[in-house]
């Protein structure tokens, strides 16, 4: 398998209800982990990007939260409704998305 010029990791992380740092679980990652594999599907990218579900990468209470490489860039508070422009504008098109970048201070 060649290497993709970028890498996605979509947090799937689930805590108890109730855990003091919360989780991207409980803030609808499952629809968003969801959008990115249908999406990679979809438009057949296998070869331009890989998407891998990984567990917390933080900040737990901005999520669900997406890194991109070789870029380095954290997305935070992602919906599904937001996937396919992260998609088009970054992924493909090598624009960041900057609503969803993470803050300076965070990442």
């Amino acid at each position: 398998m060649p290497k993709p010029p970028r890498h996605v990791f979509v947090c799937s992380q689930n805590r108890p209800a109730g855990h003091p740092r919360g989780s991207c679980g409980q803030k609808g990652c499952a629809e968003v982990v969801d959008e990115f594999m249908k999406q990679w599907q979809q438009r057949q990218l296998f070869a331009q990007v890989m998407v891998t579900l990984s567990g917390c990468i933080g900040p737990c209470n901005m999520g669900p939260n997406v890194l991109v490489y070789p870029e380095g860039v954290m997305y935070n508070n992602v919906s599904k409704a937001d996937v396919a422009e992260i998609f088009d504008e970054h992924l493909l098109g090598g624009r960041l998305v900057e609503r969803l970048k993470a803050p300076s201070d965070i990442w």
